[in-house]
């Protein structure tokens, strides 16, 4: 099993940063062999894919809507993954959840952490 524990969110500024970090224990699992991924949901919404990272963190993806803004990283040796925020809108309120899968393209996230509250005041 994998428990997953993101922090790091809060109210910030319009144009200001946040940086999440999201904490694994994995018992019995390897957290250097899984791909980890960022998702947000904002009030309303349905869940939405914001960034993800490989294994080695040699690949990250970003969506559309946080390119430029957002940087994913992940530190293996302290089995966390972080979530840099910059230029921050009121449109990136939402909740943010961290996620982990293991195998190739089109394995589902298997491993969710309970979220965090991001709130960006205009």
């Amino acid at each position: 099993q994998m428990q997953l524990v993101e922090s790091g969110g809060g109210l910030v500024q319009a144009g200001g940063s946040l940086r999440l970090s999201c904490a694994a224990s994995a018992s019995g699992l390897t957290f250097s062999s899984y791909n980890m991924g960022w998702f947000r949901q904002a009030p309303g919404k349905e869940r939405e894919f914001v960034a993800a990272i490989s294994p080695t963190g040699v690949r990250t993806y970003n969506a559309e809507s946080v390119k430029g803004r957002f940087t994913i990283s992940r530190d293996n040796a302290k089995k966390t993954v972080y979530l840099q925020m910059n230029s921050l809108t009121s449109e990136d309120t939402a909740v943010y959840y961290c996620a982990a899968r293991s195998g190739g393209p089109g394995v589902e996230y298997g491993y969710w952490g309970q979220g965090t509250q991001v709130t960006v005041s205009s």
